[in-house]
């Protein structure tokens, strides 16, 4: 037998090409060398830089405590070929190969973690003093604008504007945040849940204003839809993101609703030796009955590991893993640490432990007496309680649930 046929013999395939080294991609690589992949890995990514980790960026990179957020990760010592400044454009699935702008990268197996891009503010393009915050460049392009204290607007009060509202006044500058809804974080909790948050602003000396629109854009200023306009030194727009792949158009590739790669239960798309992960990608739950895109730091690290033992799997005969996870993720804004984990869309019961007028309380979401999801503000222990009776499916005790001096684990049925 050729080496070459041992080799596809032990690892099921010669090469695996990875477009995208965010977190998903990234971790992606480095789990097929841990569970054992012999064959030719490539990472391409779109940016120059070292891949890098994004969370860090709208804290200790923006605000100058540290330079970047490079993965420790030793891609020469781990056979990783990294491609860095090198754009994807398409796919040919049929030829088994990936288009980017310097030519095409064939493949044996193919991952998508293209991951997401932030949507853009309509009339913003061209405007000077006009900021995204997603990548390292943008951070670093915002840095010294904290660093002279100007006049900030941002646009939009979900999660990315809330921690970079929380830089801004750290850094000692005036922020106004400007939400078209009536509340912060609208698309993701309900008023009862959103409403204590709406304080945290006043109390940090942002000026938040809900039911407002941005009419247009001008040099050095914000023009509101009720005629008034704003200073702004600069204007951070954090109005949501959308999977990256526009690329994939034409490439037969399903897409879902929201433009998202659609996956199955073991992140395959419908292309033969064609995975999805991360951002870019929706799947299926089991767990929640419906599909789900999650755009948070920790599906990006625990979804290249399913990818990475069915990419093995399918080769050597191992049973097939299933992604069905519980999402989790966190948020650090005005001195309070927010974590969410599972997913609370059919639930029938909100629960509260301890007073939303405090500093540590939490939000449990039940669906008949199941907890489905929870909101721990300054209650880490809550958090990781909580996650495990989600997966387990744990009968809880409503009455005993609600009190906070028990914990989350004592309150079952």
């Amino acid at each position: 037998m050729s080496e070459q046929r041992q080799e596809e013999g032990r690892s099921g395939a010669r090469s695996v090409v990875v477009a995208g080294a965010g977190m998903a991609g990234v971790q992606t690589a480095v789990a097929l060398r841990e569970q054992g992949f012999d064959g030719a890995v490539t990472l391409i990514g779109a940016e120059p830089h070292q891949p890098y980790d994004r969370p860090p960026l709208s804290k200790a990179v923006l605000l100058g405590t540290a330079e970047n957020s490079a993965f420790d990760v030793d891609f020469e010592g781990l056979g990783i070929r990294l491609e860095l400044g090198r754009e994807v454009l398409g796919l040919r699935a049929a030829d088994h190969e990936l288009d980017t702008e310097r030519g095409p990268v064939p493949y044996d197996v193919l991952v998508l973690a293209t991951g997401a891009e932030p949507v853009r503010l309509p009339g913003s393009e061209g405007v000077p003093g006009v900021h995204l915050l997603r990548t390292l460049d943008d951070a670093e392009r915002l840095r010294p604008v904290l660093a002279r204290q100007h006049d900030v607007v941002v646009v939009g009060a979900g999660w990315i504007g809330a921690e970079f509202a929380t830089a801004a006044r750290e850094a000692g500058c005036a922020v106004t945040v400007v939400e078209a809804a009536d509340r912060p974080l609208a698309g993701a909790l309900p008023p009862e849940v959103a409403a204590p948050m709406t304080g945290w602003y006043a109390d940090s000396g942002a000026d938040l204003r809900t039911h407002t629109r941005v009419a247009r854009l001008e040099p050095g200023a914000v023009v509101l839809d009720d005629g008034s306009r704003l200073p702004a030194g600069a204007v951070v727009v954090g109005i949501g993101a959308r999977p990256a792949t526009a690329w994939l158009t034409g490439s037969g590739v399903e897409l879902g609703a929201h433009h998202e790669v659609v996956a199955d239960d073991l992140l395959r798309t419908n292309l033969p030796d064609v995975y999805a992960v991360g951002d870019c990608a929706s799947f299926p739950s089991r767990r929640y009955g419906e599909r789900l895109l999650v755009h948070h730091w920790d599906n990006a690290l625990q979804g290249p590991r399913t990818v990475a033992a069915n990419i093995l799997g399918a080769a050597t005969g191992e049973p097939p893993v299933r992604y069905d996870p519980v999402p989790y993720f966190w948020s650090e804004q005005f001195g309070r640490f927010v974590q969410y984990a599972g997913h609370h869309a059919d639930a029938d019961a909100l629960l509260w432990r301890g007073e939303p007028s405090g500093p540590a309380w939490t939000v449990c979401w039940l669906r008949e007496d199941r907890l489905v999801a929870l909101l721990a503000v300054g209650r880490p222990r809550d958090l990781a309680q909580g996650r495990r009776l989600i997966e387990a499916g744990t009968p809880m005790n409503p009455r005993l649930l609600v009190d906070p001096a028990r914990p989350l684990k004592a309150a079952t049925a």
